[in-house]
């Protein structure tokens, strides 16, 4: 191909990133690309090549297969925030665990990735990001790592919501995501975070709301959630749900920690804790 025909070529795919930037697709996939493109005089049969030039010449970064994110290197488009690419990697989607933790103001760290939570019925992407432990699926994407946590459909719930900059993203709510952290701490730094991020949302704790997400989920989390709450210095009354609820033996005060310390049997707990909890 001569050069004139490369620069006009080129020309038309800036075209396309610039239309699709109007239309308000910042994410977008090749069948959203493919549409758009007879409207700058992209022809179908060099759509592919298209995308591959505005890759390579930094109009575009690829999210997974099929998906692709313009940068900022496109007038009038801002960075995209990873929560936004969350959203697109996988439906249905909320950010949460350590990420919704520190978006809540629950904790001073700053996760090193992405957690996602999501149902196991979801199709999540396929390729391993460094650093994949306790069971969530690791993919890596515009530079971003990112866990992808899966749950049943029926425990998809207790999400809201926010807007970030441009887009509209979906993140669990402060009482789910300490509920997370009770059931999945790996995934929020460790249980020791978790205890402290409670301290921290103590006094503007939706008990009832709390409550009612630890009693949807499981017996274990909710003894777990008995018992901390409790030893923040709940007063009783508000615990009975909890405390009624029957369980068969004992449960780990921390779910990754060895079963091994003292058990409280007014919980079902067997509080695997290094030292002294200090309320």
């Amino acid at each position: 191909m001569n050069t004139e025909r490369k620069q006009k070529r080129s020309a038309v795919g800036v075209d396309l990133v610039r239309l699709l930037a109007s239309q308000g697709n910042r994410i977008f996939t090749t069948a959203q690309a493919r549409e758009s493109a007879p409207q700058v005089g992209l022809k179908d049969d060099y759509l592919l090549e298209a995308l591959h030039h505005l890759r390579r010449d930094g109009w575009i970064v690829p999210l997974r297969r099929g998906l692709y994110a313009l940068t900022a290197g496109v007038p009038g488009v801002a960075p995209i925030h990873e929560f936004e690419i969350a959203m697109a990697l996988v439906q249905p989607a909320a950010v949460s665990h350590w990420s919704a933790m520190h978006f809540h103001g629950l904790t001073q760290q700053v996760p090193r990735r992405v957690y996602v939570l999501t149902t196991t019925a979801a199709s999540t992407p396929r390729k391993r990001a460094a650093g994949r432990s306790g069971g969530g699926e690791g993919f890596s994407a515009g530079g971003v790592d990112f866990t992808f946590v899966g749950v049943d459909s029926k425990r998809f719930f207790g999400t809201r919501q926010v807007w970030i900059g441009e887009a509209r993203v979906t993140v669990t709510d402060p009482e789910r995501t300490l509920i997370d952290g009770l059931s999945k701490p790996q995934f929020c730094g460790d249980f020791a975070e978790v205890l402290q991020a409670f301290q921290v949302r103590l006094d503007d704790l939706d008990l009832d709301r709390i409550i009612d997400y630890a009693l949807r989920l499981d017996g274990a989390t909710a003894k777990r959630l008995g018992w901390v709450l409790e030893h923040l210095g709940l007063a009783s009354p508000h615990l009975e749900r909890l405390l009624s609820l029957p369980v068969a033996g004992y449960r780990t005060l921390d779910p990754t920690g060895e079963r091994r310390g003292p058990c409280d049997g007014r919980w079902m707990i067997q509080v695997n804790l290094p030292g002294r909890i200090v309320t």
